[in-house]
């Protein structure tokens, strides 16, 4: 018996609640569970049980043994003398009072039906599985998957949030600054993402306002302050932009990051941190006020419009410095724009709406059920298993289902978990 699923019991009552009776004979009526503490403390607060006719408010713990509250120095810490209900699975000790008042104990060993601990013993076999609930997930009624899967989403999009939030701490609250810094993450995809969020945090977002309607300049300035200009080529392309880097760093007293932050290693020519720095400052030349309008657009295609960008001119025939290549125009594609959205975006207009007070978010919703699922290979796992993914709000919600209560065996806490232990709703 684990502990964690006693809780579980007593929380949604899955016992026999009838004709309770303490290891005393007291008996029992439960008229409210009271409320799950998941802090320090007592596990449940404000209970209102009834024992032997009288009523009693205040505190239930829940132990696996009656032991335990000795095991973990209980009869020694105040905040347990609020307690009114000792559960335990098995009593092997009486628990008393610094007044040396017996504390009720109730004992659920007997009140709980061999069903539900078979079940319990089932999703939590030592069987090797993907998932606890592999076996039974696909007989869960899709009326219970579908709403945990919006509340997932919108958990895993909290999570997203508190970076958001970090950011716009360090920036005092900066929207343009901040929105920078993380739309510069996102260009520099897993490879280059630190390294980018250090190049747009190395200088004041002042100067991008200043030089932005300078090509040359704004290029010059994120390429230097990325470390990109320290080398030595015969690039005129190069030397040019190394030029007004060092009119800017004077200007500007500016400091780059240091040199090797950023990686060419193992990427894609048109991930390359040259294609994508340039991409980002076309970006910038192209929109002053790219926070508003971000803020303002609220549909797939709108967001497709907006970063329909492309490099400066020079990378159509090149990926580095040094090499020319084929020529072609090197925009960004609507899978990259979808990331943006996803990791980026989307997070950035969850967290200013809540900054005005809204707590409407269907436009979020809107915008991330038309975004083509993603693929990867836990997508792939849970396709297996019937779940399929038609948008990218699926395979956000299957991410984080997998990741934040399958790995780490929350079945507990997971709607689908609760209804394979409770057999409700399993066809």
């Amino acid at each position: 018996m684990k502990e964690n699923l006693l809780h579980f019991i007593w929380k949604l009552k899955l016992f026999s609640s009838k004709n309770l009776v303490s290891t005393f004979g007291e008996s029992i009526n439960i008229i409210s569970n009271g409320t799950h503490n998941l802090n320090t403390g007592p596990d449940f607060f404000n209970a209102k049980i009834e024992i032997n006719k009288q009523v009693w408010a205040g505190n239930v713990e829940i132990h696996v043994k009656s032991s335990d509250w000795y095991n973990h120095n209980h009869e020694i810490d105040e905040n347990y003398d609020s307690v009114i209900l000792h559960v335990v699975w098995e009593h092997d000790v009486e628990i008393f009072r610094k007044n040396n008042d017996k504390i009720v104990t109730l004992a659920l060993k007997n009140y709980i039906s061999n069903e539900l601990l078979d079940n319990y013993n089932q999703l939590f076999s030592e069987d090797k599985k993907w998932i606890n609930c592999e076996n039974d997930i696909k007989r869960i009624d899709s009326f219970i998957i579908e709403n945990w899967l919006e509340r997932l989403y919108f958990e895993r999009l909290e999570q997203k949030s508190q970076f958001v939030k970090q950011i716009l701490l360090n920036t005092v609250n900066n929207w343009e600054q901040t929105l920078f810094i993380l739309l510069a993450k996102g260009f520099g995809l897993k490879v280059n993402s630190e390294a980018f969020m250090n190049f747009a945090s190395s200088f004041d977002f002042s100067i991008v306002r200043k030089v932005s309607t300078n090509a040359s300049q704004l290029e010059a300035l994120f390429f230097g302050q990325a470390g990109l200009l320290s080398s030595k080529y015969e690039s005129v392309y190069f030397n040019n932009l190394k030029s007004e880097y060092e009119y800017l760093k004077i200007k500007f007293n500016l400091k780059p990051i240091s040199k090797g932050q950023v990686q060419f290693f193992r990427l894609r020519p048109n991930n390359f941190p040259t294609i994508r720095l340039s991409q980002l400052a076309f970006l910038y030349n192209r929109y002053q006020n790219i926070f508003s309008k971000i803020i303002e657009t609220n549909t797939l295609e709108g967001f497709y419009s907006l970063f329909e960008v492309k490099t400066f001119p020079f990378w159509e025939a090149h990926y580095t410095f040094e090499t020319a290549s084929k020529e072609s125009t090197k925009k960004l594609t609507k899978p990259f724009i979808d990331l943006l959205l996803i990791n980026t975006i989307l997070p950035l207009k969850f967290v200013h709406l809540k900054s005005l007070g809204s707590d409407d978010f269907s436009s979020i919703f809107a915008i991330i059920e038309q975004i083509k699922p993603e693929k990867n290979t836990i997508i792939s796992k849970f396709e297996e298993l019937k779940l399929k993914s038609s948008n990218a709000f699926k395979t956000q919600a299957l991410l984080q289902l997998k990741n934040e209560y399958c790995n780490k065996k929350l079945c507990l806490q997971c709607a689908i978990g609760k209804t394979i232990l409770n057999k409700i709703n399993v066809a």
